[in-house]
């Protein structure tokens, strides 16, 4: 019997139904019940605190030089300034001169003002001398502490480049300060602007800098030579994108 069932031909009808359909004698199929998996947890160790990136003894140095020109600057450890583009003085024209102008109008008309008055057959009108001292002195005071301050608000607009970032620092009061930072490598086009003979002649412009994503665009005015500092910035950024050192300009 046994030798029957070895001999059996599994792939032959052994017999056919009522509609004729054959019929086989092939053996029940054992299924193998595969084991369930089980997750597996795997602990993973990391530092408490980021490892810190290897800086040269060159870096160094550049970086502690850069902290003693710039100590109000805020760079970051292996950070250093590679040029501090300087504002053209023709940006303190204006309202020097109207400074200046109102000042010497005002002694005029302190050391004239007597006879301002006999020959304009003012006198019973307008106040003595002795009146009007105080406040032309008040005036003059009050404009040179606004010359005062336009100088320092203009100086004070600060544009570093560093091996790492633009900053740029932007003072708009005497007691107002801002500090805007962007990376190198989110800079998508730098480029400056000179618009008219004197801008070109006295060599300043605007410095333009637009970033990807947020499509942010910065701009730095009365830069003494824009296409120079622009030139740099052109090469620190694809330096940087490319993982290449960096020149260092004499700042």
């Amino acid at each position: 019997m046994e030798t029957e069932q070895s001999n059996l031909d599994y792939d032959q009808p052994v017999a056919y139904d009522i509609n004729g359909q054959p019929l086989y004698a092939h053996p029940p199929v054992k299924t193998q019940v595969q084991p369930k998996k089980q997750n597996k947890v795997v602990h993973m160790s990391r530092p408490i605190e980021p490892e810190k990136p290897i800086i040269s003894d060159t870096v160094k140095m550049k970086h502690n030089r850069s902290k003693q020109l710039f100590p109000n600057l805020n760079i970051s450890e292996g950070e250093y300034v590679i040029t501090a583009v300087k504002r053209h003085p023709f940006g303190l024209l204006l309202p020097m001169s109207l400074g200046l102008f109102l000042i010497i109008l005002a002694f005029i008309l302190l050391n004239n003002y007597d006879t301002l008055i006999n020959q304009s057959g003012l006198t019973r009108i307008m106040p003595d001398t002795s009146v009007v001292v105080l406040p032309l002195v008040v005036l003059i005071c009050l404009v040179m502490l606004g010359m005062y301050v336009a100088i320092r608000v203009y100086i004070n607009n600060k544009f570093f480049l560093t091996n790492e970032s633009v900053v740029q620092e932007i003072q708009t009061g005497i007691f107002s300060k801002t500090e805007q930072t962007v990376s190198l490598g989110n800079i998508e086009d730098a480029s400056f602007t000179q618009n008219g003979i004197i801008q070109q002649m006295f060599n300043f412009g605007s410095i333009r800098l637009s970033t990807e994503g947020d499509e942010t665009t910065y701009r730095f005015e009365y830069v003494s030579n824009p296409k120079g500092h622009v030139s740099s910035l052109n090469n620190a950024i694809e330096a940087f994108k490319n993982g290449r050192p960096i020149p260092v300009d004499e700042i």
